[in-house]
């Protein structure tokens, strides 16, 4: 075992890894996380779990994995949920308020395609039918079903998505259309996914898209559809399917986002971080996600605890496994 280097660790990560202690005033009385709409429901289940045995208070926003960067990069708040990595230009701004970040994954999420209950013609579909029916040159031209493929029915196209600040939109647009943020404009808009689900669920031709979690909890009123992967099979999301790797390529890692400048000096931020760890495989496949293995969730409490700071990912990357973010992680620059 290598011993460490105490002239090159920062403040920080002596305080955390119990080298040094910092005289510290006054803990935060409120733990305060915002972001994603996707890892909403792992964080709040967390949050109320830590609050029952430590007293301590979380509160946990939603206003969308863009949203929560502006909050996180301002200093609002000492957590960001993220359904998708930090962009350079989020990165930017953290850093010209002085604030760095650790990265943490902590569950898989299987992107979810979903219709209308009424609907007996899209059990599967493409990538490529979904970026026909989803990409800008489609909008005012792509109206009916029967134009994604021959034989479906002229049932007017019903579009419910998640708004351009959710990290599920970025992803979806990067891995079915192929360039972020591109899509047309003509569909009906929410960071709420609750709304997707009720407009989904009241339009025949309705189709949209969320995380999984969502689908579980709504699959008496929606139904999944199964995705063309990369080895030409129709997959339908679900824990085994996103285990093994098959449900491609909407497939992705959840994250949640720490202040090492401010939060790790902070001893109740401290506790909470360590007890979302300890019980992230629990509560993310509780509420409708997939955990990582226990040697993954090992492996992320050890980076975690070295407190490297800064992101895996230098562009938009689909279907990374934990190992190559860890790694990717380890060899990046802060």
């Amino acid at each position: 075992m290598k011993s460490l280097n105490l002239k090159k660790l920062s403040a920080a990560a002596l305080l955390i890894t119990g080298i040094y202690t910092m005289p510290v005033t006054a803990a935060v009385d409120i733990v305060k996380i915002d972001g994603s709409s996707t890892v909403y429901p792992i964080t709040e289940a967390v949050a109320e779990e830590f609050q029952k045995e430590t007293g301590i208070k979380v509160t946990v926003g939603v206003s969308g994995t863009g949203g929560g960067f502006k909050k996180f990069c301002r200093g609002e708040t000492v957590i960001s949920d993220a359904s998708r990595p930090i962009k350079a230009k989020e990165i930017k701004k953290c850093k010209e308020a002085g604030i760095s970040f650790i990265e943490i994954p902590v569950a898989y999420d299987a992107l979810t395609v979903v219709v209308n209950k009424k609907n007996d013609w899209a059990k599967e579909m493409t990538t490529e039918e979904l970026k026909k029916m989803w990409e800008p040159a489609a909008q005012g031209k792509i109206t009916k079903w029967s134009q994604i493929r021959a034989g479906w029915p002229d049932t007017p196209l019903g579009l419910y998505g998640p708004g351009a600040d959710s990290g599920t939109f970025d992803y979806f647009t990067e891995a079915v259309i192929k360039k972020s943020k591109a899509i047309r404009g003509d569909f009906t808009a929410s960071e709420d996914d609750n709304v997707l689900v009720k407009g989904v669920s009241g339009d025949k031709g309705g189709i949209g898209y969320f995380g999984l979690a969502y689908y579980e909890e709504n699959k008496s009123i929606l139904d999944s559809v199964a995705i063309k992967n990369s080895t030409g099979e129709f997959v339908s999301p679900g824990l085994e399917t996103v285990m093994n790797g098959s449900y491609n390529p909407l497939s992705r890692p959840l994250f949640i986002y720490l202040n090492a400048t401010k939060a790790a000096f902070d001893p109740n931020v401290k506790k909470f971080i360590e007890f979302y760890l300890k019980h992230a495989g629990e509560l993310s496949k509780e509420v409708g996600y997939i955990p990582f293995s226990n040697e993954e969730y090992a492996a992320i409490t050890n980076h975690y605890k070295t407190l490297k700071t800064g992101t895996a990912y230098k562009k938009p990357e689909i279907g990374l496994s934990v190992k190559e973010i860890l790694e990717l992680s380890a060899a990046s620059k802060d």
